[in-house]
């Protein structure tokens, strides 16, 4: 890498990769990107397309099918896609095989327009900086465990729902006051509280396992006092409610 004042890139880069055949600089990232504008025969490396099957089914809390399509879903949303490269399952060595190399493969494959692969291509990454070798790359998309997939496998509550995380918690509580007949006039102190980190040596630290248990038990009165006012809501007995604990 060949450097270069900083004030020559506003991203930061500090220098150049030179063709190690000709020694010619490689293009940036923005250059490479002019190109590829000019070029009008252009053709990707790799097409990826949806089959012609689709079936969008929303939950709705309640429903006869909520709990098990929240299972399906929770099950493949916490799976590891490395579970393949267990050295332990000698049952299926091919799958094994197949999983091992495709990791290999896409070690060397880019994963983000930062990604030191690039370099294979004779592009430079964006916001190069000096040290970069191909399949280096620190990205998850080339960990065992993510098998390629370096985004995220839930889209946040504003892409879909068009409410950030914090209003959909406005419309909870407002939803909860209502049933309760309180009026939202709260007025909250922002310094009402201080944050402090706990050192592990902390005698008062309570421990990470109780701490869990006191949340999931939290969570369960919370769950059991939201079935309650949505069954007062509904017109519902109140005395058929008499084992939402149990069941929470």
């Amino acid at each position: 890498m060949r450097d270069r004042a900083s004030s020559v890139y506003p991203d930061g880069q500090s220098g150049d990769y030179l063709d190690p055949a000709t020694g010619e600089l490689l293009p940036t990232w923005d250059e490479a990107l002019d190109r590829l504008d000019q070029d009008d025969e252009a053709e990707p490396l790799h097409v990826v397309r949806f089959g012609p099957q689709v079936d969008v089914q929303g939950i709705v809390a309640g429903s006869p099918d909520a709990h098990k399509r929240i299972g399906y879903l929770t099950k493949y949303l916490t799976k590891n896609l490395g579970d393949p490269l267990d050295p332990d399952d000698q049952d299926n060595q091919a799958r094994r095989d197949h999983a091992v190399r495709m990791v290999e493969a896409l070690r060397y494959e880019p994963c983000s327009p930062t990604c030191p692969n690039w370099l294979r291509y004779g592009i430079q990454p964006k916001g190069a900086k000096a040290g970069m070798l191909p399949g280096r790359c620190k990205g998850k998309a080339h960990k065992a465990e993510h098998l390629g997939y370096a985004g995220r496998r839930v889209l946040v509550s504003r892409k879909w729902s068009n409410k950030t995380l914090r209003e959909h918690k406005q419309d909870r509580r407002a939803w909860v006051l209502d049933m309760l007949g309180l009026p939202d006039d709260t007025v909250t102190d922002p310094h009402r509280y201080v944050w402090r980190p706990v050192s592990s040596k902390d005698p008062n630290r309570t421990p990470l396992a109780k701490r869990l248990l006191r949340e999931v038990a939290n969570r369960q009165r919370t769950r059991a006092r939201l079935i309650e006012l949505q069954a007062r809501a509904d017109g519902r007995p109140i005395e058929d409610l008499s084992t939402i604990g149990e069941a929470a």
